[in-house]
């Protein structure tokens, strides 16, 4: 491995530039007009892994969009790692925030700025990176397959029929994911859990038509008013979720644990600077790190009705619509959730309208024990390069697909992220350092060096 760094910055230009082909396909999995962009980026995937080594690469189709599966099997001894990322990529809006366009790629201030960019096409691709410098080198110690898919965003609805219908293909040792974060540039951490996730749209229907508010204000219960105020019921002055039975399924952390947690450094000026709030709030009795890491979350992810364009209309509006969320810890079911949400929200609606809710999506959540040989070899791999044993924190956020392998797959999955929390991912002008991509292209060739002879 020692010509590891010279082979990366030799080939720093070539690959930027085909990361930022793969950036300039729309590939929105949540528009369905993007379907086409999904094919296209599964496409770019397996000309990518062929050219970097596989031996096997292939588009397959599910009960959704595509997924990409590529596989350099060298020997049935050896430890196989599959590596998991997606293409597809969250919507712009509202791109009026963006200062440049987010399907091209820009480099400002040693950052690529564009959808994607850290989530999930450039931290996916420097698995590519890393695979290519280690088959021409012959430094491959594993067997190595891809499985790149197409609906995370939307919650990867496809994917576990695809898993399940292709346990002995997707069989392996570990699955490597590279879709999280760490702490900061100089200091690594290593993802060891996520949060589950409940999603739902949420639709209440008054008047059959929008009505004049003068007339009818008063008189008539305005969906808007009625949709805010049973969800803004939905947590307490004490950020607690009032959902009954939610949390009944939580196992609370050790103080041991929450001690061991409390030790990861953390800037609560910084935090707050960095996202430009004055105050943090959340469940009373726990830290900001343990808020978004072992706690459950409820928050309303967008809401509207009426008239909402220029100037004004006075008007009653016929319906008033949301999307809301829970984030979930592990152990805590999310279709049970999304029950108890549905059959509450459903009994504190008032006569005076109607209230449906439709689940979108949701997923488990998820913990990685820090003893097992995976886990140990991403270890050293981060501290190799940034000269410090990486932090294990748990993650407020969801990769739904996660819990999913360990159940139908059977296999436990190892997330080394390589995001900044600055990176704005899923907001405009998310953008991915340049250090961190290299630096995830290194850390990522010194796993398999690491695993391959803990394994052989």
């Amino acid at each position: 491995m020692e010509n590891l760094k010279t082979y990366i910055e030799a080939n720093k230009q070539r690959f930027l530039d085909e990361l930022f082909e793969l950036i300039r396909i729309p590939s929105i999995s949540s528009e369905s007009q993007h379907k086409p962009d999904m094919y296209r980026a599964a496409e770019w995937w397996k000309e990518k892994l062929l050219q970097a080594g596989a031996d096997r690469a292939e588009v397959m189709e599910t009960a959704g969009n595509p997924v990409t599966y590529g596989e350099k099997l060298l020997d049935p001894s050896l430890p196989t790692v599959l590596v998991y990322g997606h293409m597809d990529v969250m919507p712009v809006d509202p791109v009026n925030l963006w200062h440049s366009d987010p399907f091209e790629p820009e480099i400002r201030d040693g950052k690529i700025f564009a959808r994607g960019a850290d989530d999930d096409k450039g931290q996916s691709f420097m698995h590519a990176k890393a695979f290519e410098y280690l088959v021409k080198n012959d430094l491959l110690k594993c067997n190595v397959k891809f499985l790149i898919e197409g609906e995370e965003e939307i919650g990867s609805p496809s994917l576990p029929a695809f898993c399940a219908a292709n346990k002995e293909l997707l069989k392996a040792d570990v699955i490597l994911v590279s879709d999280t974060s760490i702490i900061a540039r100089d200091i690594p951490s290593i993802t060891t859990g996520l949060r589950g996730l409940a999603y739902w749209e949420v639709e209440v229907s008054g008047p059959n038509r929008d009505l004049h508010s003068g007339l009818f204000g008063g008189a008539v219960a305005n969906p808007i008013n009625v949709l805010s105020k049973l969800l803004a019921g939905m947590t307490d002055a004490q950020g607690h979720i009032t959902i009954p039975g939610f949390y009944d399924d939580v196992v609370e952390v050790s103080a041991e644990e929450r001690a061991l947690m409390a030790k990861a450094p953390f800037n609560e000026s910084a935090y707050k600077s960095a996202i430009g709030v004055k105050e943090l709030a959340g469940e009373a009795g726990f830290s900001t790190n343990e808020r978004t890491g072992i706690r459950p979350s409820f928050d309303i992810c967008g809401i509207w009705g009426g008239y909402t364009g220029e100037g004004a209309k006075t008007v009653l509006p016929s319906k008033a619509f949301a999307k809301v969320s829970t984030r979930l810890v592990p152990n805590q079911d999310h279709e049970k959730i999304a029950l108890l949400f549905k059959e509450h929200l459903e009994q504190l609606a008032p006569a005076s309208v109607q209230v449906k809710v439709t689940p979108l999506h949701g997923g488990q959540g998820y913990v990685c024990p820090i003893d097992i040989p995976a886990y140990k070899a991403a270890e050293q791999a981060y501290e190799k390069v940034y000269g410090k044993q990486p932090v294990p924190v748990r993650s407020g956020g969801s990769i739904p697909i996660i819990s999913s392998f360990e159940d139908i797959l059977g296999i436990k999955s190892v997330l080394m992220g390589f995001g900044l929390e600055a990176d704005a991912i899923h907001s405009p002008n998310e953008n991915f350092p340049l250090e961190q991509f290299f630096n995830g292209i290194e850390t990522i060739a010194l796993f398999y060096d690491y695993f391959g002879s803990a394994k052989s």
